[in-house]
């Protein structure tokens, strides 16, 4: 039987849902698309470059706000991009483990161009506007890493909580962090990276 990229790429991020990055291995792949593992080296010569191969799927997939729109604010468009990149790697477990560490892929750049492009033109030097965008993207994918990593016993939390009753500003803090959730925590951050950055004007 003869295989094609786009065929190991589905069927690893299949795979991916049901077992994770840990569980995820070339003989699962071929196991599952009834082909031997040395298949599947014509196409990647190891995990890491199938890990790439998955994360720009994912993306093309799922990061549907990836330019501006047309008279959208900077700051409007940062926040539109960063919760679609979120929500992207939400959509797959384990995806921001997939995307830690990878290259940006080339069918990317028009996008990243475009994004420049208007940044540029709302006042930013051009190392600015890339810095924000890294930092934004950084910030993203930190965030998700520890939301899909977020397996702590409620009464674990529950100990934490009883122990920083005799902490006052801390037992408030832990309420309102409580309180907010990830996508509450998520929103905040993202508002502190944007309010930080401003053109050089």
């Amino acid at each position: 039987m003869k295989i094609d990229r786009a065929q190991i790429v589905d069927a690893a991020l299949t795979i991916l849902n049901e077992v994770g990055t840990d569980g995820l291995s070339t003989r699962l792949i071929a196991q599952r698309l009834g082909v031997q593992q040395p298949a599947l080296y014509w196409h990647f010569k190891g995990k890491q470059a199938l890990l790439a191969a998955m994360n720009a799927e994912m993306l093309k997939r799922n990061h549907t706000r990836n330019t501006p729109l047309p008279g959208e604010s900077w700051q409007d468009f940062l926040r539109a991009n960063a919760r679609s990149f979120r929500s992207a790697l939400l959509t797959w477990r384990d995806g921001a483990r997939v995307h830690a560490g990878t290259d940006v892929d080339p069918s990317h750049l028009d996008a990243i161009e475009a994004q420049l492009e208007y940044l540029l033109a709302a006042g930013f030097h051009p190392g600015k506007a890339l810095e924000i965008q890294i930092s934004i993207s950084r910030y993203v994918v930190g965030c998700v890493l520890e939301e899909q990593a977020d397996i702590a016993d409620p009464s674990e939390r529950a100990a934490l909580d009883a122990a920083a009753e005799g902490h006052p500003n801390l037992a408030r803090a832990l309420t309102f962090y409580r309180a907010g959730g990830h996508e509450a925590l998520f929103e905040a951050g993202l508002d502190l990276l944007i309010a930080g950055a401003e053109p050089a004007g």
